[in-house]
C-alpha cells in the first residue's frame, strides 16, 4: 500500500551544524528505506567542520536540491552543485560541507529502514 510521509512528522536528527530530519525510516514506517532532508549553513569563522562518517553495508545517495558544496572522502573531494547526485559506497569514510554563498540543500537517501546500527562516526 501506498503510504505519504511529510515533512511535518519527520523526525528531527538533532546533528550538530545543520538540520537534519528523517523523513521515511523504519521508525516512521518503511521497511527498506531511509530518507533524509538536510540543511547545512553558510559555514561561519570559528565553525567546526563535521567530522567523517561511514555506513557498513549500504551505500548513501545525496541529491544537491539548491546550493553548492563539497563531499570529501576516502576517494577525494568531490564538487557538488544544484542538480548533482553523489553515490558513496559502502564502508566509505565521508563528510559533506557547505562551500557557497547559500543553504547547502539536500536529499540523502539510503536503502535500509534504520541506518544507525551500521553507521560509524570518526
Amino acid at each position: 500500500m501506498a503510504r505519504v510521509f511529510t515533512q511535518g512528522n519527520a523526525t528531527s536528527m538533532g546533528l550538530p551544524g545543520r538540520k537534519s530530519i528523517e523523513i521515511a525510516s523504519q521508525a516512521l514506517g518503511t521497511d527498506q528505506v531511509t530518507l533524509r532532508y538536510v540543511e547545512i549553513p553558510v559555514a561561519q569563522p570559528g565553525d567546526q567542520p563535521r567530522k567523517p562518517h561511514r555506513h557498513d553495508g549500504f551505500e548513501e545517495v545525496i541529491h544537491v536540491l539548491e546550493g553548492s558544496g563539497c563531499t570529501d572522502a576516502d576517494s577525494g573531494s568531490h564538487p557538488l552543485a544544484a542538480g548533482d547526485t553523489i553515490v558513496l559506497p559502502s564502508g566509505e569514510w565521508h563528510a559533506t560541507r557547505n562551500t557557497g554563498p547559500t543553504t547547502l540543500k539536500l536529499l540523502c537517501f539510503f536503502p535500509v529502514g534504520d541506518i544507525a546500527v551500521r553507521t560509524s562516526n570518526g
